[in-house]
This record gives structure tokens, sequence and C-alpha cells, in this order.
């Protein structure tokens, strides 16, 4: 997909280190901004019913979607797929300031692959859910359905592959993703073919550079 570089900075303004990824010139995760990761999983486990949760998270980053979703204790299990190998081996060597807690919490994974293909496949038993099914799917990945990282990733976000996905979802559980542009109407109208029900959250969090929200 590109050049991936991992920096850390020190931001004088605020006088705090600053971590970022970045694939090519373009920014993927930086520790000034996880307000939106963390509400990816607080809301979508918000939303999953019971207790015992097992839970997929589609993108690493610098971890702190899956940070969120461990502080929830109804969760039993939770498998991150990661595409790039290297963003994995930051964390195992404790590059990144959560690096710590994913690597030696026993309920977590982090395995190396492709989340869409996995996401969209038909069911098959793991060692660590019910039948290869999930209670809650966390996805973080893309800038939006519209603003792929890679163009193989477009094809996932039409009525077949989300289907396919909602199958891998226990009754009463949830598929959430995190999108960096405004409610897309026509996007929560394929979610709604594919799942019960379908909602947008704007999720609005302080600028500590310009100001604002």
């Amino acid at each position: 997909m590109g050049a991936l570089s991992l920096r850390r900075r020190r931001d004088p303004s605020l006088r705090v280190d600053v971590y970022e990824i970045k694939l090519d010139d373009d920014f993927l995760m930086s520790s000034l901004w996880t307000v939106g990761e963390t509400e990816l999983a607080r809301l979508g486990l918000a939303a999953a019913e019971g207790g015992g949760l097992d839970v997929l998270v589609g993108g690493l980053g610098l971890g702190f979607t899956a940070d969120a979703v461990l502080d929830e204790p109804r969760v039993r299990s939770l498998v991150v797929v990661e595409a790039l190998a290297e963003v994995i081996d930051w964390h195992h060597a404790r590059l990144v300031p959560l690096g710590e807690r994913l690597t030696t919490d026993e309920r977590c994974r982090l395995v190396h692959g492709d989340f869409f293909a996995m996401a969209s496949s038909p069911a098959r038993p793991d060692s660590r859910t019910s039948e290869g099914r999930f209670h809650a799917v966390l996805l973080d990945i893309d800038h939006s359905p519209r603003h792929t990282l890679d163009p193989t990733h477009a094809a996932f976000y039409q009525h077949g592959p989300l289907s396919r996905l909602a199958a891998r979802i226990h009754p009463g559980g949830v598929f959430a993703l995190w999108s960096n542009e405004p409610p897309d109407e026509a996007f929560t109208a394929v979610l709604r073919g594919a799942f019960a029900e379908a909602a947008a959250h704007v999720v609005e969090f302080p600028n500590p550079i310009q100001g604002g929200t």
C-alpha cells in the first residue's frame, strides 16, 4: 500500500510526545487525536448485548481502539487483525505507548492478516471464539467507505460482503466502523440492507492545535 513510517516528536506547545503513523504522505494515526478510536469501541460495545463478548477489531494503528475494548469488563476475547506486519512489530517491541498492554493481556491477540478477506468469508471455527463468530466487529482501517487506503477495500462496503460479515456476528451483536467523513445516508442505507438496523453517530472533541472541535 506504500511506505510505512512511525515517528515520535515533541509538541512544544502542548509539551507532550506525539506518536504518528504515516503511509507515504498520508497520516493514518496520531496520538493527539484518539477520541474517535476510543468512541468506536465505547459506542460499539454499548450496543452489544450480554456478556462474555468476543470482539474482532480491524486495524491496529496505535492501539487506542483495542485498548478501549480491553477496558470493557464484559469482553472475553479480542482479536485485532492488522495488514501491516510492521505495526504489530512496533507493539511487541514497545515502540508505542500501548504496546505493553496489548501484547501482555491474555484476552488479546494481534493477528497479521487481511481483515476484509476474513470478515467477508464464511464463518470458520476459531479456538478463541464460538464457531468463528463475534459479538462485536469494530473497523478502523480506511478514512471512510468512499476514501479507502487501497482500491481493493472498496468492494467490502457493498451489500454482499457486509451481509457475509453479518453472518459472522452473534444475534444481538454489532458492527461499527469509524469514518473521517460526515454521516453518509447512502452508505447507511447499504448497512440497513445488510443488518437489522443502522445509525450514524457524530463524535466531537476539542482540537488542541486549532481550537474549537
